[in-house]
């Protein structure tokens, strides 16, 4: 067979330092995108504030407060809005403390200490998501609490089998199953035993065009990943007999890789405090969402230096041309990360309005898988969207997280969500009488007579998760 050159057309997937850029951006916090501008800002001279006021619809002036969502179905305009009056005030039981719409009190850039997200917590949240069997959660949940922080689980499955015991009996055949649905979770490469399964892991995403993909599935599969800092990329084409140039470019490839997956998650969450990324509010009886107006430093390239760009040749300008580069790049991905924010919180909207019209009972089952199919996305990009990223709200600022729920089956057909009724259960003891407290089995019976059906162990586990006492427990006499 004699060689021949062949060209073709076709779409490709390359993690480029440009997509990298986009990924990493995407999943910051207000706080964290803030320092990065500064970094950026200091170190290249193409970029400069901009101090010019912010326009356009996706951009809600952060002194703005929303309208009144006691509106009429007309869309009259309140004369004047008390947000410490009607249903927007917390004293029901909402999320958060402090639900009023007090610049004073919620609308500053600091709005209240976060709690830090971990990698297990990142991880746990997903799981309880997915639409794994009550006994595979638990076998995912061993596995999530075995992860190191860089993402790894070094430890065997017969000692995660035996971590279960007694009150689940698994064998390493199932427990290896249910790893595989962990390691579709976000950060993709996560629960990884091995580098080389980490890296499989993260090329199995990529496009099957993707150039050197193939070629890179063989060296991670294989024993050459760990010979490769030794023989060096001409001892490795040589192994490989593959041209240099080739095995070149999936080295690059491999590079682009992370290989501490789990440790992004663990760098990005020393939130001290609270910042808004978006800001909800109802206007003429339309819920809408804007990014907050004022929350970061807007910054552009300098014209100065561009214009002395155009002035000069090719071979005179070529470090200026480089940060120019970098700039823009910079710039299409904030815009990038506006842009898909702003996208899932308006379908989030959409989804969720019952919830912040009447409360938690109103949550209805919410995954990533739905909101990704519904604006066009991975999940995994959505998950990125939504990480410690908060939205305020007429019922205070509230983590984009909290709009997802899993969801119970109804006698009516439908689905409740499991925080609605962990919602029912809080109500109903509040509700009771102290002298004879609701017994789970009771709270059970009068959760199956509004309709949603659920078990006493269902009700005792949501009835401990808010850390409320059993019913012996709080027996008051007098």
């Amino acid at each position: 067979m004699k060689p021949r050159l062949q060209t073709s057309l076709g779409q490709q997937l390359v993690m480029t330092p440009q997509l990298r850029q986009a990924i990493r951006l995407l999943q910051m916090s207000t706080a964290e995108l803030e320092i990065e501008i500064t970094e950026a800002v200091e170190t290249n001279p193409l970029l400069d504030w901009d101090d010019s006021p912010p326009s356009g619809d996706d951009i809600a002036p952060a002194d703005t407060p929303p309208e009144d969502p006691r509106e009429t179905s007309q869309g009259d305009e309140p004369d004047d809005w008390s947000p410490d009056e009607g249903p927007w005030s917390m004293e029901d039981g909402g999320h958060g403390s402090g639900g009023s719409f007090d610049d004073d009190d919620q609308g500053s850039a600091a709005e209240r200490v976060a709690e830090v997200d971990t990698l297990q917590d990142h991880l746990l949240w997903q799981l309880h998501l997915s639409h794994l069997s009550p006994r595979d959660r638990r076998i995912g949940a061993a596995l999530i609490d075995a992860l190191e922080d860089d993402g790894y689980l070094r430890e065997p499955l017969s000692g995660i089998a035996e971590t279960l015991l007694p009150e689940v009996t698994a064998g390493e055949d199932e427990i290896l199953t249910v790893l595989h649905q962990l390691q579709r979770f976000d950060p993709v490469g996560v629960a990884a035993r091995t580098l080389g399964e980490c890296l499989h892991l993260q090329l199995a995403v990529l496009s099957d065009d993707t150039p050197g993909k193939t070629l890179a599935l063989r060296i991670v599969d294989g024993d050459a990943l760990e010979r490769l800092p030794k023989s060096g990329i001409a001892g490795l084409a040589a192994e490989l007999k593959q041209p240099v140039g080739e095995v070149e470019e999936v080295v690059q490839l491999l590079r682009s890789l992370d290989p501490k997956p789990g440790a992004q998650i663990g760098e990005l969450s020393h939130d001290t405090y609270v910042v808004p990324d978006c800001v909800v509010w109802r206007q003429r009886g339309v819920w809408r969402a804007a990014l907050a107006g004022n929350n970061l430093p807007r910054i552009t390239i300098h014209r100065g230096y561009e214009q002395m760009i155009r002035q000069c040749g090719e071979n005179d300008a070529g470090y200026l041309r480089g940060h120019l580069q970098e700039a823009r790049w910079l710039l299409k991905s904030l815009e990038a990360r506006g842009d898909t924010l702003l996208k899932v919180t308006r379908c989030l909207l959409r989804q969720q309005a019952g919830f912040l019209e009447f409360g938690e009972q109103a949550l209805r089952p919410l995954t990533l898988r739905e909101v990704a199919t519904e604006v066009g996305l991975h999940e995994s990009t959505v998950s990125r969207a939504i990480a410690r990223k908060y939205v305020r709200t007429p019922r205070g600022t509230l983590p984009l997280r909290a709009f997802f729920a899993s969801g119970v089956s109804t006698e009516g057909g439908g689905e409740a969500s499991s925080i609605a009724i962990q919602s029912m259960i809080r109500r109903l003891i509040e509700a009771e009488n102290p002298r004879k407290p609701l017994s789970d089995a009771k709270l059970a019976d009068l959760l199956k007579t509004s309709g949603v059906p659920v078990a006493r162990r269902t009700v005792a586990k949501y009835r401990e998760a808010m850390e409320i006492l059993s019913s012996h427990e709080r027996v008051r006499i007098g």
